[in-house]
């Protein structure tokens, strides 16, 4: 049976968002399971350790979400005839105690939690039929698996675009519960607590962090790459080029648009809209501060350190 880490009863919503990163929650999941399109493990390894502050603590969507998520329980009421209450606490694993929950609503009289999510229209195609998107299955499994096996379904309200209203239920499932611990387990006693980075990939977060850690290059130094860089600089050049060759597609297909557009801001086909609009914006021409006005442009001036990253190919 769970444990209640913390009463949530006083907390403001930078606090309640803080205690969440001392933990793994139902929202971490689908994250360390790679099916979440939009964090990678690398970023959660890099908040949970603090290296840089939660998206969510500058997210707009998640606090309009908040905001949204009486309305969207009291709509799931009143369409399914359930009544649901706030749990008003943080719990967590009776046996790992990192593993914590924040459940939106408990269902009265069922042993069931109900989550509630705001979505935008774009995203409806997810909630059709009997669809519902992998990482929010997995959330709701999380949070099953912490309260207990005597908990057996979770139901799901969804607010879609601000004008559609979905509800749908989804029952317990053991197996899945021990693969995403398994997972969580491991990310937390490797990662975290070892202080070892999860691979790197393609975010920018993993960028940003390679610039700061080694900001700096020592002039003139060399190093000798392992043997499996050589296959490594070969699919990067191989992919640079695809992406320079599609850019130029890209870029032909965009100037068509534009010459059938001629000087119109928009243009309709079928379910499409095309914007070409005049954008006015005023900037600094350094060029001319510099030469009319050198004691301000001297005032003005921000140096930056950057290193820039190549290859080429040596007989």
């Amino acid at each position: 049976m769970a444990k209640v880490l913390t009463s949530t009863n006083d907390l403001t919503r930078e606090e309640w968002l803080e205690e969440r990163t001392k933990g793994i929650g139902g929202s971490d999941s689908s994250i360390i399971l790679g099916l979440n399109k939009w964090k990678t493990s690398f970023e959660l390894w890099l908040e949970k350790t603090g290296q840089v502050i939660p998206q969510e603590l500058q997210s707009d969507a998640a606090y309009f979400g908040s905001l949204l998520e009486d309305l969207v329980a009291k709509e799931f009421e009143k369409r399914s005839g359930k009544k649901v209450r706030r749990k008003n606490a943080m719990l967590q694993h009776p046996e790992h105690p990192f593993i914590i929950a924040n459940v939106d609503r408990m269902i009265v009289g069922e042993k069931a939690i109900l989550e509630c999510k705001t979505t935008s229209a774009y995203n409806v195609k997810e909630w059709e039929s009997e669809e519902i998107p992998e990482s929010y299955i997995i959330q709701v499994q999380h949070y099953l698996g912490v309260l207990g096996p005597e908990y057996k379904k979770a139901y799901f309200a969804v607010l879609i675009g601000g004008n559609k209203f979905v509800w749908k239920e989804i029952n317990r499932d053991d197996e899945l519960i021990d693969i995403i611990f398994h997972q969580e387990i491991e990310f937390w006693n490797t990662h975290v607590l070892g202080g070892l980075a999860p691979a790197l990939d393609g975010s920018s977060a993993a960028e940003q962090y390679l610039k700061s850690k080694y900001e700096k290059g020592e002039k003139g130094k060399s190093v000798d790459l392992t043997a499996e860089y050589a296959e490594k600089i070969q699919q990067y050049l191989t992919l640079t080029d695809s992406i320079k060759s599609l850019e130029v597609q890209a870029k032909e297909i965009k100037n068509q648009i534009q010459a059938e557009m001629k000087d119109a801001e928009i243009g309709f086909v079928q379910n499409f809209q095309t914007e070409w609009k005049t954008i006015n914006s005023n900037r600094v021409d350094s060029k001319t501060l510099k030469e009319k006005f050198p004691d301000i442009y001297k005032q003005v001036v921000k140096p930056s350190v950057s290193r820039r990253f190549g290859i080429k190919e040596i007989s």
